[in-house]
């Protein structure tokens, strides 16, 4: 009995020595980085909004079409704009300095016999007044040659200012009638819905007939061919983050692929609600095919060592004690960490041999 109860013994003993985790320092590569998660967008991807309110009369492209900038997207009903702007381009028409010319030669004309008059009146004048200092001919005669010039005189005069008016309201009445009809086009142009980009409609909210609002988003358009990784960075992790650090990024669309992209853009102000900043990369390489609001997973490399010596993190208590195999405790100072290994600055060597303090 007491033969077996000492082998039962010696059997648990061996067992609980045998469940003993020992390891040894290795000397790896290791990276310390920052998990961040987000979304894709396409560069210069915008919702399009109307600054009127009315009904869509027409749509003219399909979600994923390839549009021009400056190309249709979508119409909304105008009758009452477009009688406005045929209105203003008739008033153009009609007050176009170019075609008032008429009026214009009829005052130079007006203007021409005025000075001719004039010209006559004033040679009669003085033809009158010299036969007056001869003392031929009788008062009245002069008074009337008199009374003639100085009224031809005036009328000339009046000619010249009645011209000049003329043309300074024709070119008035010609450059307002114009400025109209660029308002009337402006307002037109206003319910007619154009793609600001060269790209693709992402998405058409509003169909043929509905009604749109000027805080109502129609479309959304972006890039076809160039994307942008918009992550959320938590703000104890903000003062790591650099322009052009590597992000590695998966993609759930993409499984059991790591794509490596670069920090681009960080921006400074953080949201108050998620205490978060907002920090974007661009792919160095990237995927043959991608949609806007894909979501991925990435992480951000901070630092990296192509040579650290290493030890797992499950083996050092409070990051700083380890406990070797003969059962010695080492403080230990540590560097860089990933989610599994841990850096060892000092304190111990590749020699030796430690156990799991956990278990």
């Amino acid at each position: 009995m007491y033969t077996k109860i000492l082998l039962a013994f010696s059997l648990f003993l061996f067992s609980c020595k045998s469940k003993v985790e020992k390891i040894k320092p290795t000397r790896e590569p290791i990276s310390e980085s920052i998990y961040a998660s987000g979304i894709v967008k396409s560069r210069d991807q915008y919702q399009a909004y109307a600054t009127v309110n009315g009904i869509v009369e027409k749509v003219l492209v399909v979600e994923g079409d390839k549009v021009k900038k400056g190309q249709v997207i979508l119409t909304i009903s105008n009758e009452a704009q477009r009688l406005n702007k045929e209105n203003a381009e008739l008033a153009a028409n009609f007050s176009d300095y170019n075609a008032n010319q008429g009026k214009l030669n009829e005052s130079k004309l007006l203007l021409e016999l005025s000075k001719n008059k004039m010209k006559n009146d004033s040679a009669l004048f003085f033809r009158q007044s010299a036969l007056w200092q001869q003392q031929i001919g009788t008062k009245v005669e002069f008074e009337q040659r008199d009374l003639a010039y100085q009224n031809s005189k005036a009328a000339y005069y009046s000619s010249l200012v009645r011209l000049a008016d003329l043309k300074r309201q024709l070119d008035f009445n010609s450059m307002q009638s114009k400025k109209n009809l660029l308002i009337s086009s402006k307002l037109a142009s206003d319910f007619t819905l154009t793609s600001e980009i060269d790209g693709v409609v992402y998405a058409l909210n509003k169909l043929k007939g509905e009604l749109v609002g000027a805080q109502t988003p129609l479309a959304t358009i972006g890039d076809a061919t160039h994307f942008i990784l918009e992550m959320q960075v938590d703000e104890y992790d903000i003062l790591k983050i650099k322009q052009d650090q590597s992000v590695l990024v998966t993609l759930d669309s993409y499984k059991g692929k790591v794509f490596e992209a670069k920090v681009s853009r960080i921006n400074p102000l953080m949201n108050e609600r998620s205490k978060t900043f907002l920090v974007e990369a661009v792919f160095v390489q990237q995927p043959e095919l991608l949609y806007p609001n894909v979501t991925f997973e990435a992480n951000i490399v901070v630092q990296s060592k192509d040579k650290a010596l290493l030890i797992p993190r499950n083996f050092i208590l409070n990051d700083s004690v380890v406990v070797k195999s003969n059962g010695e405790r080492l403080v230990v100072k540590t560097g860089l960490r990933d989610y599994k290994k841990i850096e060892i600055l000092s304190g111990l060597s590749l020699d030796d041999e430690l156990v799991n303090p956990n278990k």
